[in-house]
């Protein structure tokens, strides 16, 4: 059973960091690209970063370059995403997923998990 968990979402001030973290199981990580896309009360789904499968190969959304940094770690089959400077736009639902191409990135998603909650309030 393909499972993808995210955790390390919560309630951070302006300027702060948080570190998110997607657990897969079912599945292994190496043979897929896979990234973050959040979603906003009344917004449209955002693509926030992609990571190819051996990792080669980075996307960032422009609204995040330069503040966000997606890692992975395919021997304990996890995938991360090191959120600084945060503002209180990136207010968001942040669900993990894998690129429906495969190997590299498109933001095209094909399964996601429940997602994390991400506020950021002062």
């Amino acid at each position: 059973q393909v499972q993808l968990v995210e955790s390390g979402g919560g309630l951070v001030q302006p300027g702060g960091s948080l570190r998110l973290s997607c657990a897969a199981s079912g599945f292994t990580l190496d043979y897929f690209a896979i990234g973050w896309f959040r979603q906003a009360p009344g917004k449209e789904r955002e693509g926030v970063s992609c990571i190819s499968s051996n990792g080669g190969s980075t996307k960032y959304a422009e609204s995040v370059k330069g503040r966000f940094t997606i890692s992975r770690d395919n021997a304990k089959n996890t995938l991360y995403l090191q959120m600084n400077s945060l503002k209180p736009e990136d207010t968001a639902v942040y669900y993990c997923a894998t690129d429906k191409s495969g190997l590299f990135c498109t933001f095209d998603w094909d399964y996601w998990g429940q997602g994390t909650q991400v506020t950021v309030s002062s």
